[in-house]
């Protein structure tokens, strides 16, 4: 989707910033964020639908004045509807819970209405509500007893009304239950999206929120770096001032939040989150979309190549006395070999158990639950992806010994240039007899009998190890097999297993972080 910005002070153009389902736009207090997110609004030809947990708490809406649709605006057009008149009801939380008891009061009548009395209640918008408010506050449950709701904090505990929830559990309550009356393909306004959650469940919260309406395009307004660090496929607008006098903003658009300038990025220090750097250069790239999901406990900071990387965690860890940050890194496999990879692991610098990223979407208990959750024989669909890798991997298996030879004699040659020496003489004879100890055939000769007994045992956990191919995910049958268009929409599909609140997720996480191994 296109959203049209605001004039920018040095262009009299409009501009657009293409968003996939949100934009974060982030900048400091009194930057302009609030004024800047109200023109956005105004651009929207009314199909605006705004949220604020904080007003939504503690203002009283009746004197707010918002561009766009708001849940009090909902309430009023249901009372002047409806021939039963309530007293006026304070907050928009209040009367948000008005609004969700109506429809349950609506549903029963219905049903009790209805010649089918043996077909299910219609699920509402409360039972989604219930069911993943208590899946993120599981010492919680709501009841629905005499015609309202109440809540139970255990089994000992007396039912207490949803109003003396604390802020906080309001508050998700609020974010999960409000953009449900949005209208279909509204832009969501969201001032503060991070007031009152703690960061341990932020992320989370509004995953779980973009899932319920994946029609709409979310509009964030914050000042909060490591919330906007925690939309990885954000569209991210950093607003750094604002002319009232010619009502101009100065604003720089940024392809994601992780493309923020370097001296706002260190102010996530201020998160003590450890730091993950990572291989892959955005949020595009499939390293931080897996990774942010699969150490969601982590800052991950994708620094482009494994060079970097290894740098960077050496670095940081040197500084630790300073910051007294945990920081760790991940690095792909390629064709290092196992003293490579001990050496690298040393330093906190984590090498998977497969050769590349794209070989953990392949592993065997990925797989299983994909063909699963698709209606597949899981075993089955198992058996016909590793019969092709393995194949594919037979034909390409001198190939694959070649670049594996290459990569240990290079190593090989590079440790050999380093080896000190005394003087010029005894170093420029070091040189001239630089390959003598090399044996690169015996070791291609080696490698093709190693692959090969792979492939005569199946072994397929190790070919996944040694076997760099990027066409091996696309051409490998997984992606026909379970019905994708296409390879990226195999990732999606495991993405949005990982984004949900379910035993799918924690087993399929479990299984792909031991295959990474960070600790």
């Amino acid at each position: 989707m296109k959203i049209e910005l605001p004039q920018h002070k040095s262009s009299k153009q409009t501009q657009h910033a293409n968003v996939l389902q949100t934009l974060t736009v982030i900048g400091a207090n009194g930057a302009g964020k609030s004024r800047f997110g109200d023109d956005i609004a105004r651009r929207c030809n009314g199909h605006v639908f705004s949220i604020s947990a904080l007003k939504a708490l503690f203002v009283n809406p009746d004197k707010e004045k918002v561009i766009g649709n708001t849940i009090t605006d909902l309430y009023n057009q249901l009372q002047n509807r409806t021939t039963y008149k309530i007293e006026a009801v304070g907050t928009e939380f209040e009367r948000l819970m008005y609004m969700l008891m109506y429809e349950e009061f609506t549903n029963v009548i219905s049903y009790k209405q209805s010649s089918d009395k043996h077909g299910e209640l219609p699920t509402t918008k409360l039972d989604r509500v219930q069911r993943l408010w208590e899946s993120i506050f599981t010492h919680n449950k709501m009841l629905r007893v005499a015609g309202s709701l109440s809540i139970i904090g255990n089994s000992d505990s007396r039912p207490y009304a949803p109003t003396r929830l604390s802020d906080g559990e309001k508050t998700v309550f609020y974010l999960l239950a409000s953009v449900l009356y949005a209208q279909e393909n509204d832009v969501i306004m969201v001032q503060d999206p991070e007031v009152f959650l703690h960061h341990s469940i932020m992320k989370s919260v509004w995953d779980t929120v973009e899932q319920l309406r994946p029609d709409c395009t979310f509009v964030y307004l914050t000042h909060d770096l490591e919330f906007a660090a925690s939309r990885t496929d954000s569209t991210c607008v950093w607003v750094k001032s604002y002319d009232a006098e010619l009502q101009v903003w100065d604003y720089e658009i940024l392809r994601s939040p992780d493309e923020l300038p370097e001296d706002v990025y260190l102010d996530l220090l201020g998160s003590r989150k450890p730091i993950l750097f990572i291989e892959g250069t955005d949020s595009r790239s499939i390293d931080v979309k897996l990774y942010t999901l699969l150490y969601p406990e982590y800052t991950v900071k994708p620094l482009g190549g494994c060079s970097k990387v290894i740098e960077t965690t050496r670095t940081f860890n040197d500084l630790k006395s300073f910051h007294h940050i945990e920081s760790h890194g991940i690095v792909d496999r390629d064709r290092r070999t196992n003293s490579e990879v001990d050496s690298l692991r040393q330093r906190n610098i984590s090498v998977p158990e497969v050769a590349e990223i794209e070989n953990l979407l392949l592993i065997e208990p990925v797989i299983r639950m994909v063909a699963r959750r698709m209606g597949l024989n899981a075993n089955n669909t198992f058996d016909t992806v590793r019969t092709n890798i393995i194949n594919m991997f037979n034909e390409e298996l001198e190939t694959q010994a070649l670049l594996h030879t290459r990569h240990r004699t290079k190593r090989e040659i590079e440790c050999f240039i380093d080896r000190r020496s005394a003087n010029i003489d005894a170093y420029e004879e070091h040189i001239r007899t630089l390959t003598a100890d090399c044996t690169p055939r015996k070791r291609y000769d080696d490698l093709c009998t190693k692959f090969r007994n792979y492939v005569a045992q199946r072994n397929y956990s190790k070919i996944l190890r040694v076997y760099n191919q990027k066409a091996m995910l696309p051409n490998c049958g997984i992606v026909q097999l379970c019905g994708f268009a296409n390879k990226d929409k195999y990732l999606k599909y495991i993405l949005a297993i990982l984004r949900e609140e379910s035993q799918d997720s924690t087993t399929l996480r479990q299984a792909m972080r031991e295959v990474v191994g960070v600790v």
